[in-house]
């Protein structure tokens, strides 16, 4: 499993940018995809950005497609979420997951597992 701690999180107007991290510990980030996830207060948690083991594929959900951009660098075991042009309807704690169960679909955010403790994002209009 991969434990991981979220960070970057923080205070924002609409329209502005953030750089969301994900430290994660052992030596099994590489072996595994990971996500992006987040959860508004009230609401299901929802599937953001996806990227493959060694970056060559990502994944958006509709509603941040072109304004994110999922990354990872394997050899500091850290995954990225740059998000720009950012609405208060991005509001939400965003987590980090890696994708541990392979019958998952990765570009549906399904299959996810070994959450971290997230980390919150605030976009003010």
């Amino acid at each position: 499993q991969v434990q991981s701690v979220e960070s970057g999180g923080g205070l924002v107007q609409a329209g502005g940018s953030l750089r969301l991290s994900c430290a994660a510990s052992g030596r099994t980030f590489s072996r595994y995809a990971m996500g992006w996830f987040r959860q508004a207060p009230g609401k299901e948690r929802e599937f953001v950005a996806a990227i493959t083991l060694i970056g060559g594929i990502t994944y958006y959900a509709d509603s941040v497609k072109g304004r994110f951009t999922i990354s990872r660098d394997n050899v500091k075991n850290t995954l990225y979420l740059q998000m720009n042009s950012l609405k208060p309807e991005d509001t939400a704690v965003y987590y980090c997951a890696a994708h541990e169960d392979y019958s998952g679909s990765l570009s549906l955010g399904q299959g996810f597992g070994s959450w971290g403790q997230g980390t919150q994002v605030t976009v003010s209009s």
